[in-house]
């Protein structure tokens, strides 16, 4: 009897267990919203088109300078003159330096002595060889030394040449490395000139990129500096081997030749590189899209409502998708509302 209590009372339990969970599914199903299947869902919709599609790509670099030099004197000595100063812009064959000429001019002084005496004895002894009073070497021997004389005045003038160092390209005083009255030596680095008249940006670019660009090809080039005035460009060079991230340089030269010198070495600039994948394929925006790029559907507006359609994507550029299959050109896709749409909803276009 005991025991027949006892399973009388489990029973009991389960089944007040068993009604209050029913009771609680339906206070919450009612409470669950539900949309209504007769209102229209506000949407926002756009038009497949046929187009072009193409895909612009930016690349980041930085200025160089188009030329460099550091100017090398071949003559040694103490500088005497240094008219140039950090920061000055110079024209090729401006005069940089002069170093002390002054022990090569007595030389060459005293060549000149000397020839002006050996042409003085050759005449003499043209003279006496004519009357048969000298041997005829003495005037073969007279004329060797006229030669060697002149040969060593050309030397010494060369030399002295040597100690007015000219600029050999137009360009700035980037750097100076010694002072008047310093004593240098040939080959010792006086001052650097940095040549700006045109700049070369020097950008990396991925192997997958690199064949859509040709040497002489025009490009603009943009800067952080100035962000509204874009540069014209030419690419110059495109290198042959890549880096071990398989990227390639490619270089542009950017003329720089206003009074302003607007850019400088150093600088960072961009280029932008549009290349068109497709010439006429049919886009949709990417916001058009629903679900996965794997398996991609949309929503298009046929009749007042909502059609959920399996599509197949193409090439992809910028925020536009080529659609392959499932669409036709012309149909309206929604781009802003899918979130409360199923196929079939009845929608309306704002």
């Amino acid at each position: 009897m005991k025991k027949l209590w006892i399973f009388v009372g489990l029973a009991l339990v389960i089944g007040l267990t068993a009604w209050k969970l029913s009771d609680n599914k339906k206070a919450v199903e009612q409470k669950v919203y539900r949309p209504d299947s007769t209102q229209a869902v506000g949407v926002r919709v756009t038009k497949a088109e046929v187009a072009p599609l193409s895909q612009e790509s930016r690349f980041l670099g930085s200025f160089v300078a188009n030329r460099e030099v550091q100017v090398l004197p071949q003559a040694n000595g103490e500088i005497v003159q240094l008219p140039v100063q950090v920061g000055q812009t110079v024209s090729a064959g401006r005069l940089l330096a002069k170093i002390d000429d002054t022990q090569l001019r007595y030389q060459l002084e005293a060549q000149q002595v000397s020839l002006e005496g050996a042409k003085n004895d050759l005449g003499r002894y043209q003279k006496l060889v004519a009357g048969d009073a000298s041997p005829a070497i003495n005037i073969e021997k007279t004329q060797l030394n006229i030669r060697a004389t002149e040969a060593q005045m050309k030397q010494l003038k060369r030399q002295i040449a040597n100690t007015a160092v000219v600029a050999p390209i137009s360009g700035v005083i980037t750097q100076k490395m010694v002072e008047k009255g310093s004593v240098v030596g040939a080959g010792a680095p006086l001052v650097k000139i940095t040549d700006i008249s045109q700049l070369k940006l020097l950008v990396s670019v991925p192997e997958k990129a690199v064949n859509q660009f040709k040497v002489g090809q025009p490009i603009t080039v943009r800067t952080e500096v100035y962000p509204d005035t874009p540069f014209r460009g030419r690419v110059s060079l495109i290198g042959v081997q890549g880096d071990a991230a398989h990227n390639y340089p490619i270089e542009i030269t950017v003329p720089n030749n206003s009074a302003q010198r607007m850019l400088r070495a150093g600088m960072y600039g961009s280029i932008d590189n549009n290349t068109q994948l497709k010439t006429q394929t049919l886009t949709v925006p990417r916001q058009a899209i629903v679900g996965s790029t794997k398996d991609p559907q949309l929503f298009v507006v046929v009749n007042g409502k909502a059609q959920l359609r399996d599509v197949e994507i193409g090439a992809t550029a910028g925020d536009r998708y080529e659609i392959r299959r499932g669409l036709s050109a012309g149909e309206s896709v929604v781009v802003s509302g899918q979130i409360n749409l199923q196929n079939g909803t009845p929608v309306s276009v704002q």
